[in-house]
């Protein structure tokens, strides 16, 4: 069964920076893509950024670019997604999801809480 687990979340200040790791047990990391999204209390699940399985296509949203990076690095079965110039509207849950066609996500971790203050 593939389990992802995420870390990394925590408050921090408009304008700051953090970064989210997602490791992806019990399946062959490198056969999925990776994604993540994000929950802010009372509204819809939105995207955020996503990684194809070699690492060589990306999307984000455009909320987002210029701002987050997504990685990934296969040997250590992990996603990344580093947050720079942090907003307030960037408040919420983030999860990572895996699958194994790009865009088409099927697997979710339990997510991890991002706090941006004033």
């Amino acid at each position: 069964q593939v389990q992802l687990v995420e870390s990394g979340g925590g408050v921090v200040q408009a304008g700051g920076s953090l970064g989210l790791s997602c490791v992806v047990s019990g399946g062959t990391f490198s056969n999925y893509a990776m994604a993540w999204w994000r929950q802010a209390p009372g509204k819809e699940r939105d995207f955020v950024a996503d990684i194809s399985r070699n690492g060589d296509y990306i999307t984000y949203a455009d909320s987002v670019k210029g701002r987050f990076t997504i990685s990934r690095d296969n040997a250590k079965n992990t996603v990344y997604l580093e947050m720079n110039s942090l907003k307030l509207d960037d408040t919420a849950v983030y999860r990572c999801g895996a699958g194994t066609q790009f865009g088409s996500y099927n697997y979710w971790g339990q997510g991890t809480q991002v706090t941006v203050s004033s």
